[in-house]
This record gives structure tokens, C-alpha cells and sequence, in this order.
């Protein structure tokens, strides 16, 4: 017997995506909620367009739980890119300010990262999702407002370089929900006197669930087409 469509996804599944480059966390959203046929489908922590890695989605009932997975511990790899800043601190928008950046060494960077391990106050991106008198940041940036966000406490549990290919530096990273590692490439470059920003990121856990675990767009499509009764069996 076919399965009513909607039906499993209506009573709540929780979804592991690897999200792709260049699409938002809303495309993955409005692309699985058009293949689940329900309206209640939604994402358990933002990535940007040009991150790539686990997007934990939720349909139906299964969406009370976005919260709880929102809050847990979350994994990230990626690249610095010294040497220049960009307006919102990754390459959504064009690297300025450059300077020479000779000084970046493993040793130099092995002296910041205490700085940046542990609790600490970390102002968020100007460019960024969070709303101030009711509107988003990036919307009010995009106006030519110069408001700086109010610091937010985040924590770190790990902090490694996994690599110095100047003037790119790659990282892994363990830290709290709210973290942004965009403020941190800025954050970095400043510490090492020579400005950097976010060129790759790429996150790999959230709380026990790893990116291996992910399916692709596609993976997900045949996925939950299996699971509505539509595949053709011919």
C-alpha cells in the first residue's frame, strides 16, 4: 500500500543535509519543503551562501525540536585569508585594505589563539542576520548605517590551525551556537596587524551529528521520494 504523500514527513522527520555552495539556508529549505509537500519544514542553524556542510532541517511535528538542536556544540573547517579585509568579513564582498603580511607565522598565530579560546565577547558581523530595533543588521548596512553590534558572549572549546599555506591559514574550529567565524577571521587579522578574512568555511558537526552522516540535494530527493511512495518501479 502507497503511503499517504505528506503523511510520514507531516508527523515530523529530522533531516541531515549537506548544503552546497552558494545556496542559502532558506533555498534548501523552500527545495525540501516543495519535495516533502508540507508547509512545516525548517532549518536548525543558518549557513551562509558560501558555506558549505550539515544543515540540520526539520518537518512537521519534528519542528518543536529546531531549538534544541540549535543549541548544540557546532564543528566548522576552513581558511583565513590574510593579508586583507572585506566588508563583511568573507568574500561576499571584494577584499580592500590590503597589506603585506610577512609578520603571520605558525608561531604568530599559536601566540593569538589563546585569545580566541574560552569565553570571550565577540562583536557579530555588521553583515549579519541579527536584528536591531527591529531590523536586520545586513539590511541596515546596505543603507550605508555604520551601527556597530552590541558584543555577545560566545565560547570556544577548540581552536586549532591545521595548516599555513600564506596567506591562506586553515583552521578547525569547536564553539557555542551564536559563534560567528566570520567575526573571528576578522578578529585574527586584526590581532596579527595585517587584516584577514573568511575564504572557506565548511561546518562539520552539530552536537552528535557529523557531516558524514549528510545527504546531498539529490541523496535527499530520491530520499524522500522513496519515502512519499512516488518512485517508479517500472
Amino acid at each position: 500500500m502507497e503511503k499517504s504523500p505528506g503523511n510520514v514527513f507531516d508527523e515530523g522527520k529530522m533531516l541531515l543535509i549537506d548544503k552546497p555552495l552558494n545556496w542559502t539556508s532558506f533555498d534548501v529549505v523552500r527545495k525540501i519543503r516543495n519535495l516533502v509537500r508540507t508547509k512545516k519544514v525548517g532549518h536548525a542553524g543558518t549557513l551562509d551562501p558560501l558555506a558549505t556542510g550539515l544543515l540540520i532541517l526539520c518537518t512537521g511535528k519534528f519542528t518543536k525540536r529546531i531549538n534544541d538542536y540549535m543549541a548544540r556544540e557546532k564543528e566548522y573547517t576552513g581558511d583565513f585569508t590574510f593579508g586583507a579585509t572585506t566588508p563583511t568579513y568573507d568574500l561576499e564582498s571584494d577584499p580592500q585594505d590590503h597589506k603585506d603580511f610577512g609578520m603571520v607565522t605558525a608561531e604568530s598565530l599559536a601566540q593569538i589563539l589563546p585569545r580566541f579560546t574560552g569565553d570571550f565577547l565577540q562583536v557579530p558581523p555588521m553583515h549579519s542576520a541579527i536584528k536591531k530595533d527591529g531590523k536586520r543588521l545586513y539590511e541596515l548596512a546596505r543603507k550605508g548605517k555604520d551601527i556597530r553590534p552590541e558584543p555577545r558572549k560566545v565560547s570556544i572549546s577548540e581552536f586549532v590551525i591545521t595548516g599555513v599555506e600564506l596567506p591562506v591559514v586553515h583552521f578547525r574550529v569547536v564553539c557555542s551556537t551564536g559563534t560567528y567565524i566570520r567575526s573571528l577571521a576578522k578578529d585574527m587579522g586584526d590581532a596579527a596587524g595585517c587584516g584577514a578574512y573568511l575564504s572557506r568555511l565548511c561546518r562539520t558537526r552539530i552536537g552528535d551529528f557529523t557531516l558524514d552522516q549528510a545527504m546531498s540535494i539529490g541523496d535527499a530527493e530520491a530520499y524522500i521520494r522513496e519515502e512519499l511512495g512516488t518512485v517508479s518501479h517500472s
